[in-house]
This record gives structure tokens, sequence and C-alpha cells, in this order.
């Protein structure tokens, strides 16, 4: 990559993204949507360099707003999309964008393959899928990578949440019957830099990235206790009916990330085994920055 630019940059995955490329040596600039308006022709036009990577992690991620505030959803995660896409395909770019497991209805009973159909429930699925098809219409060499259940383990995020409450609470309910795939934001950074890397050498069009294996909401909550040295019984399963929210969860948001490992990209390693890296004291031996493609693993065990 002769020069990366993250779009999205003050955002969880935006910030791994950018410190992991800097890691690595890569050639980077992050920008937020302070800096480069994603909607904005003439902004993303001065952003983008001829020859470039693009990473866009920019999106509007408030799932419940948006089912009251599609229109700026639909801006953000639709429009914006489709703006970097044409402006990387002018300029000789390429791009890759990040969706989701929102796209999909969440009523499968097995791992969504990259072709399964979609069917999404929520406004926030619906604009990140118009996003999806405007950037592969744009531009069809540019590469869609969907993934799910995104943490870092500080800020506001699920697994900073349960090590919160775990020092608030004496016991937690936490859903059970909504089951996805928990994802590290270091390891989906180095694997979307791998990607970027080596992007000629993989047909376009849409890929899935999760850590591997499967949990439900319960599951990840005491795996974060164990974690901790707190008593995973502390937590305690209930159902979706009890938090209803404007906006439904996906019941099964399973990705299958069998297109990932066939175009000889690095699958990532388990979710318990990226959890305990993110909830390290140490924060894990991994600083040394991302493999970028010459190191090759098969698949862990799918399973919690």
């Amino acid at each position: 990559m002769r020069n990366l630019l993250v779009t999205g940059a003050h955002g969880q995955l935006g910030r791994h993204l950018v410190t992991r490329a800097t890691a690595a040596g890569l050639p980077v600039r992050g920008v937020g949507s302070a800096e480069v308006d994603i909607t904005d022709p003439a902004a993303v036009a001065a952003a983008v360099e001829p020859g470039s990577v693009v990473i866009n992690a920019a999106a509007y991620t408030a799932v419940d707003a948006a089912e009251t505030d599609e229109e700026r959803a639909a801006a953000v995660n639709g429009t914006g999309p489709g703006v970097l896409a044409a402006v990387c395909a002018d300029k000789g770019a390429h791009l890759v964008h990040v969706s989701t497991d929102y796209v999909f209805a969440g009523d499968a009973t097995e791992p969504y393959r990259v072709d399964a159909p979609t069917g999404p429930r929520t406004a926030y699925g619906r604009t990140k899928l118009a996003g999806e098809q405007a950037v592969l219409a744009a531009l069809p060499s540019a590469h869609v990578v969907r993934t799910a259940w995104v943490y870092t383990g500080d800020g506001n995020d699920f697994v900073a949440t349960m090590r919160r409450l775990e020092r608030e609470r004496d016991t937690l309910r936490v859903v059970d019957d909504q089951r996805g795939c928990p994802t590290y934001a270091r390891d989906l950074a180095d694997a979307l830099l791998e990607l970027a890397g080596r992007a000629a050498g993989v047909p376009g069009g849409i890929l899935h990235a999760t850590n591997t294996g499967e949990a439900t909401w319960f599951d990840l909550a005491r795996a974060v206790f164990a974690e901790i040295g707190a008593d995973p019984e502390r937590v305690h399963p209930c159902s979706s009916d009890e938090f209803v929210r404007p906006a439904p969860r996906p019941a099964y948001s399973v990705l299958d990330g069998g297109a990932w490992a066939q175009a000889g990209l690095t699958p990532l390693r388990p979710w318990r085994e990226a959890l305990h890296a993110a909830l390290a004291a140490d924060g894990a031996a991994t600083d040394a920055g991302p493999d970028l493609g010459t190191r090759r693993t098969t698949c862990g065990k799918r399973g919690p």
C-alpha cells in the first residue's frame, strides 16, 4: 500500500485501524467526520489520493436512534459509502467498506454465507444494506466486509459495560436468546489491513470477518466475568422480551467466514481467545503490529 486512508478513524474500529497500521509501518491517515464528510463528493475527492487504499469505518451506529432518524442514518451509511466508491473508481483507488450482520433478517438456524438472502428488519440494517449496494454498483472491485458484535473492552461497548456492571451490581440479567460472533476490534482491524494489503489478489465483492465461534450475550457476559476474576454465576439468563428496544435485535446473526478463508486470508482467532487478549492486564503479546499476510492458520472449532 502506497497510502492508506481510514475514514471513521475516531470510532472503536477506526482507532484500532490507525494504531495497527502505524505499528506495521504503513503510511496511514485517519480522518473523522469533522475532517472529511463522506457524503460530500468534493471533500472526499480532496482526501483520496490516486492509487491509494481507503478503509471505510465511518458509520451511523446508533441502532435504536436510527428508527426515528433514518434520513441521517441513510446519508452516512448509504450515500456516503457510494460517494467514497465513486471517487475511488475515478482515482484508481481501492475501497474496503465495513458492513454489518444487521443486513440479514436474523432468523436463520445456521451461519449466514456471503450469498445468503438479505432482509434487514431495522432502519440501521436497511441503510447499511443500501451502502453495500452503492459501493459495489460504483466499484465492483471493492471489498464489502460484514462483521458483528464488535467490542474493544473500553468505552461504552458491551464488554466494557459488563466490566462496569460487575463492580456496581451483585447480579446481572443478560439475554440468552440472541446468538452471534463476538469480535475484538483489534483483531478485525488486523484482518482488514491484511485484506487491504492483498486486495489486488482477492476478487471484489462481499466477505465476512468475525472472530470464530459463536455465543449469546449471556455467554459473553459470563466469559467477561470469568476473565476479570469475578464469579460467572452472578450472571443470569433472560429473554429478549425483558429488554424491549425500539429496533429489534437479530435472534441469530452468526456469519460464515468460509469466503474469507477461501480467499487465502487469515481466519480470525476464536472469540474466547480474543476476549482473553482484550482483557489481559498487559494488553496481550501482539502489540508489535498486525500480520499482513505471511501467516496462515485454520479456523478454530465453532462454538461458544
